[in-house]
């Protein structure tokens, strides 16, 4: 299985993170191990050596079938469900890695840092172009994004990533962070939403 992911999607969290308003030419992707991969609820345990955690909350789609070089037309036969995920950073690692031109493996690919919630199938939600979710941080709401505001659809990153990966049935893209991420601590309670729908609830320890 493999975890792809979409940098710098929305242009306020962009800004919020001292880069561009503007779209990229093309998805920013980068990928993290199957180790990364945490799920059912499981608490996300703060690693204490790396500086600064960031949460950062996005629509994740679960790919369906198999697919290389896939037509942005056709992209849509590929994925069957969403959910909401966190993509975890350590801040500090990635700003240092960053000044020195390095990638950012590290910094989001460490064990636990690809949080899912379960999976909404596809036919229950609005078109992929029009999903809205959150995430809540101790009972107050922290981020708030909707796939109608990412720079590329999830369609057009399907059909980037299938030109240089095969997809595989199960493999996940994380899609992008709207704008409110920040640093989590022991004992968080993280709450995830499509709509209304609650699909993600976990602890951090």
């Amino acid at each position: 299985m493999n975890i792809f992911c979409v940098g710098m999607n929305y242009a306020q969290h962009n800004k919020e993170l001292g880069c561009t308003l503007f779209s990229q030419e093309a998805p920013v992707i980068f990928t993290k191990p199957e180790s990364a991969l945490l799920k059912n609820g499981k608490p996300f345990f703060i690693p204490d050596d790396m500086g600064r955690i960031d949460y950062e909350a996005e629509l994740v789609v679960r790919i369906s079938r198999l697919g290389k070089c896939v037509p942005q037309r056709f992209a849509h036969r590929y994925y069957d469900a969403f959910t909401v995920g966190v993509d975890f950073t350590a801040r500090e690692l990635q700003q240092r890695l960053r000044s020195l031109g390095l990638p950012w493996t590290l910094s989001k690919g460490f064990d636990g840092s690809a949080v899912i919630g379960q999976w909404t199938a596809l036919s229950e939600l609005p078109s992929a172009g029009s999903i809205g979710f959150r995430l809540d941080v101790n009972g107050s709401k922290v981020q708030q994004g909707n796939s109608a505001d990412m720079f590329f659809s999830v369609d057009a990153i399907i059909a980037y990533v299938s030109r240089f990966f095969i997809l595989r049935t199960g493999d996940l893209i994380f899609t992008g962070s709207p704008a409110g991420v920040g640093a989590v601590s022991i004992d968080d309670h993280l709450e995830g939403f499509l709509g209304e729908k609650k699909v993600l609830d976990f602890y951090c320890k």
